[in-house]
Parts: structure tokens; sequence; C-alpha cells
């Protein structure tokens, strides 16, 4: 058991669209990323996602209304549902889903990580 300082582990990386394991429990795993433009259009079959704001804000685009984030405030991504984050500026974000869910779930682009880092 240690805590994880999120200030600490945001400074030791810089790359958009790429998240970080930082933790796991229950067969789920948390997650930190940095945003900065448009990411893909994708859904995931068997997951749901939860993104909460660390700093700055993001919006959440969905094919029928976009939902803006501030910090401090999360959303749960139902699986199957089609969805696309955007960041204006760079955003910290902390993400909670099951452990293995793939970062562009049912699309393969060149922003897919199979093997995400732990820090």
């Amino acid at each position: 058991m240690e805590k994880v300082n999120l200030a600490e582990k945001f400074a030791r990386f810089t790359a958009h669209w790429q998240p970080k394991i930082v933790g796991e429990l229950n067969g789920q795993q948390v997650k930190l990323a940095k945003f900065a433009g448009p990411f893909e259009w994708h859904r995931h079959e068997r997951e749901d996602e939860l993104f909460l704001v660390v700093r700055e804000r993001f919006r959440m685009e969905f094919r029928d209304r976009d939902i803006e984030l501030e910090v401090g405030e999360f959303l749960i991504v139902p699986r199957g549902v089609e969805h696309r984050p955007v960041a204006d500026a760079e955003v910290e974000v902390l993400l909670f889903e099951p452990a293995g869910t793939l970062n562009t779930g049912n699309v393969r682009s060149d922003r897919t990580i199979e093997q995400l880092e732990r820090l």
C-alpha cells in the first residue's frame, strides 16, 4: 500500500493520448492521461469507462450531443456508446476502467496502445 500523488505522476510524462497505469483494484485499472486535440471516434463493447478531470477541461462528444467536463467532474461512458474526447487545450484526466481495456476500443489506428506503461 502506497499513496499516489497525481501531480507527481502527471509530471512524469508529456505524451498525449497515451494512458499510464497508476493503480489496480478488483480487476479495474486507474490510469492517467493527457489529452490535446481530438481523439478517435470509438466505442467499447464490454467496458464502461470513467473520465475524471484533474486539470483544465475537455469535451466528450457523442453522435447526438456533447458534454463539457471541468476540473473535479467525471463522466461514465456506458459500454457500447460511441464517443470521442476532445481537448482544446492540454487536459489531465484520471480514467477508471476494466484491466485490458484498449484505449481505441473497436478502432485500430496509430493511436492504439496494446501494452500500457505503468508509473
